[in-house]
This record gives C-alpha cells, structure tokens and sequence, in this order.
C-alpha cells in the first residue's frame, strides 16, 4: 500500500499546479466574451465564492474518509457494497474516464497553442486522412500536444516521494509566472481600460444571467484542481489536518492571484483586444515590455501549463487503481509497480486518453468536461454531505464540519446548476446521455453477477 509521504506544503503545490495551469491563460479571451466587457470580472467573484463553498463539501468528506480516489473513494465508504454505492461508483469511474481526460487535454491544447507564438510554423497540419468524403487531419500543435502528455507520464511515473519534491519545484515556476504578470499589470495599470464597461452592461435580464453563467463556468474550470490532493489522500500526512487545510489554501490563494492578473490585463489590453486575442499573456507582454518579455512570459506559461498537466495526470491516475482495488473496476488496473510503489498500469491508462482527446477543439472539450462531471461527481458529493450529516453513525466520523451548514452546500449546489443550466445544448446533451448511457450499462452488468 502506497505510504503517506506527502506534507502540506506538497498538497498545496499540486493543487495550486492544478488550478492555474494553462486555464487562465487561454480562457480570458473565451471569459470576457461571454459578457462583453470588464464586468466579467464578477465572473471569477462567483467562481471564487462558489468553489470556496464546494471545497468545504470536500474538506468534509476527505477529513472523515482520508483515502485515495476522491469521490470514488468517498462513495465506496460511505454507500459501501449496496445497489446505490455500486452505481455511484460506476457512473462515477464512467464519466470520470471521459471528463478527467478532456481536463487535462485542455493543458496540453493550450501548451501547443502557446508553443504557435513562439514557432508559428506549428500550427499548420501534420498529418490528413479523408474517411467517407470527410477530411481529419492532426495539426503540429496537437502532436505537441501529446508530446507534453507523454512528458508528464514520463515524469509522474516513479515514487511518489521523488514527484512530491518534483511538484515543488514545478509548483515555484507557477508561482513567478504569475507573480510576473501581475507585477507588470500594476506597473501599467490604467483603470480607463480596466472600468471600460459598456453602456447598459449590468442590466439584469435572460442576456445577462446565461452570459455570466457562462462567464461562471470558465471561471470553475479555471479553478477545478482545488480538490486534487484528494485523490492522493492514502499518500499525506496528517490526513485529517493537511487536506481540508490544502483545499482551503489553495482556493484563496488562487482566486487572489486570478483576480490580480486578470485585472492587471484588462487594465493594460482594452477589453476587445483581450477578446480577439489567442494567446493573451504574450500579447500582454508585447504591449508593456516588448517581444523578448512575450518570449520569457510565453516561457513560464508552458512550464505553468506542463506543472499542472502533469499534477493533474499524477493525481487522477489514482482513480481507476482505487476502483479496482475495490473490485468496482478492471483489477489489472489495482497493480503497482514493483520497485516504485506506485499504480503505474492505471497512470499509463490515463496518459493514453488524454493524448487521445487532445485531438479534439478546446471550446468543446472544455464545454463537455464541465457538463459531463457536474451531475455525478459535484452534485452527487452535495447530497452526499447531506446524508452523512443526516446519518448519527456517518457523522460521528466528521472531523471537520463546515461553519453555517446548509448554506455553503446550498450555494456550491446553485452555482454548478446554474453553470449546466446555461451551457450549450450540444456538451448538455452529451452530457445527459452520457449519465443515461452508464446507467443502461450499469443494470445491464448487475444482470451479470460474473461480469466486469
């Protein structure tokens, strides 16, 4: 069994690696747009507001069930063996092995978008095949892509007390990266450009709401990572103390560091640049210190980006091992490797379709990883506090409970219907027969005692 070698200090790096990312960096464009205006600043407001409460739903559940696996986890000990704990279980894995993916494909799409800024050559096609009169092709950008996704199997593959130091490191250049442009956003700050909202902008109607709803959801994929040391939970010390001190932490060190660099670029981009724009932080740089700063702050983006491809594929391999130890999934995946410790045949699973869904449109694997996740894992996990605080036995087992119960529950409950509610009707679609799929199949395998 893996040992507990990771500190706080490690747990908050690879959640912070995980947060920030490439995610920043390629969604202000996609951000602003949603609402047409610095306003969408309010966006990360709620972002925050909403991440903060649904990161005390998690500090809940990791505190009285410190293992890895994170919602599968917490599931299997708190509905065990039963008929509930077993479909929850498997809608969990099965959209888990889609949406987990398109979550860290969305790292390694925007590590090639920035590598175009600095080799433009890259994004022209590599490689193109016509099946049944259609074209599909594989551009440089995206075999970069894979190549990062490799690289990050690469160096996740070894102990975990080696990548404990190694996200540290990783973790530090996150850090100067962002500090970097928020240090140049002050400097030429202009609050005319920052505060140039548009005529009419906060007028509250339907416009309004699926605009910052959808302002809102980028915002929650920009923080998704707040909970990833939870799927590490059998590898840190002090359980009950280190992670609902990590998740904490790296929420409101994280929305601080977003707010300040995002402001600080619409104070230096007018907002409708900041929309047209493809690679933002770069442009950023070209307008206040010139093409070699673009060159230096496009540096630090991909080492940000490849920092948090790589702590998310570390943390979100131990999902499948967790699930087959369990036996709610295929045991090869239960192995670990013999010298290192760690499950190497479950990591080298979630490598392969990540490379395999970097081949798909940004914009769409974003959309459909929120749409898909939302139901099973972040809705599933509120009801759940609910009946652990409602069950005498389960809550005795509380460590931590949330100060003003219901309320941040209610809130972080609001925010993800309101994110699906206004998310396109293709990903809402997907993601409903996504959810509707895996519980066809899940019946169909309870009518096979043997099977799985």
């Amino acid at each position: 069994m893996p040992q507990r070698r990771l500190s706080l200090l490690q747990a908050v790096s690879l959640n912070m690696a995980t947060m920030i990312g490439m995610g920043p960096f390629i969604t202000i464009p996609l951000f602003v747009g949603k609402v047409g205006g610095p306003h969408a600043l309010l966006g990360w407001l709620l972002g925050a507001l909403v991440a903060l409460a649904d990161g005390l739903v998690w500090c809940e559940l990791a505190t009285a069930f410190p293992g890895s696996g994170g919602t599968f986890h917490f599931y299997d000990a708190i509905y065990g063996r039963g008929r509930l704990g077993r479909m929850l279980k498997f809608l969990f894995v099965w959209q888990f092995l889609i949406s987990a993916p398109m979550e860290l494909a969305t790292g390694g799409i925007g590590l090639g978008h920035y590598a175009t800024f600095l080799f433009p050559g890259l994004s022209g096609p590599l490689w193109s095949l016509s099946i049944g009169g259609k074209a599909w092709q594989i551009t440089r950008g995206q075999a970069l892509a894979i190549a990062f996704v490799a690289g990050g199997v690469t160096l996740a593959y070894r102990r975990i007390e080696v990548t404990g130091r190694m996200m540290v490191v990783l973790w530090v250049g996150v850090l100067i990266t962002m500090f970097t442009m928020i240090g140049v956003g002050i400097v030429h700050f202009d609050a005319a450009l920052a505060f140039d909202v548009p005529e009419g902008a906060f007028t509250v109607n339907r416009r309004f709401a699926i605009g910052l709803g959808g302002a809102l959801a980028i915002a929650m994929y920009d923080f998704l990572g707040y909970y990833q040391i939870c799927y590490l939970g059998d590898e840190v010390r002090e359980p009950a103390r280190n992670l609902p001190r990590a998740i904490l932490i790296s929420v409101v060190a994280v929305a601080s560091l977003y707010l300040a660099m995002n402001l600080g670029i619409l104070g230096v981009l007018p907002w409708r640049d900041v929309v047209a724009s493809n690679h933002v932080a770069s442009d950023f740089m070209v307008r206040t210190l010139g093409g070699r700063a673009a060159v230096v702050i496009t540096v630090l983006v991909i080492w940000t980006g490849a920092a948090s491809l790589f702590a998310g594929i570390l943390g979100y391999s131990r999902v499948p091992y967790a699930a087959a130890l369990s036996g709610d999934f295929f045991k090869a995946l239960g192995a670990t490797h013999p010298k290192g410790d760690f499950p190497h045949r479950s990591l080298l699973l979630m490598g392969g379709l990540t490379a395999t869904a970097c081949l798909f449109d940004l914009d769409t694997v974003i959309a459909a990883l929120l749409a898909s996740r939302i139901w099973v894992q972040f809705v599933g996990q509120i009801a759940t506090v609910f009946h652990l605080r409602s069950d005498p036995a389960l809550r005795a087992k509380l460590s931590f409970r949330m100060a003003l119960f219901p309320l941040p529950a209610v809130v972080a409950l609001a925010g993800w219907v309101w994110v699906f509610a206004t998310t396109d009707t293709l990903p809402m679609a997907l993601a409903l027969a996504t959810v509707a799929l895996g519980c066809l199949i899940f019946l169909a395998r309870e009518r096979r005692p043997q099977s799985g």
